[in-house]
């Protein structure tokens, strides 16, 4: 049984740093496509980025690049999302996504494996 567990969210002030750590159990790391995605009050769970299996590429929303980043570390079987430069905007609850081969990073419908989320807040 494939479990995904979130941590590290939390209340952060605006312009602040946080990361995200996500650790998968019941399975290889190995090949599974990672990603995270948020959803905040009211709005429509959305992708922030994704990481495939190789980890040789990394995807991202447009309201992430150049401020979040996502990796992977087999040996902990956890992916990370740093997030520098955070905005009231980001406030969201943060999940966790796996797939052995997810057909599409943006949807959530291509994602098999899901956690129960982080949430962070940022204030202003």
């Amino acid at each position: 049984q494939v479990q995904l567990v979130e941590s590290g969210g939390r209340l952060v002030q605006s312009g602040g740093s946080l990361r995200l750590s996500c650790a998968l159990s019941g399975r290889t790391f190995s090949g599974v496509d990672m990603g995270w995605f948020r959803q905040a009050p009211g709005k429509e769970r959305e992708f922030v980025a994704a990481i495939p299996g190789t980890g040789l590429a990394t995807y991202y929303a447009n309201s992430a690049k150049g401020r979040f980043t996502i990796s992977r570390d087999s040996a902990k079987k956890t992916v990370y999302l740093q997030m520098n430069s955070l905005n009231p905007e980001d406030t969201a609850v943060y999940y966790c996504a796996g797939d052995l081969r997810s057909t599409n990073y943006y949807r959530t419908s291509s994602w098999q494996y899901w956690g129960r989320g982080t949430q962070v807040t940022v204030s202003s």
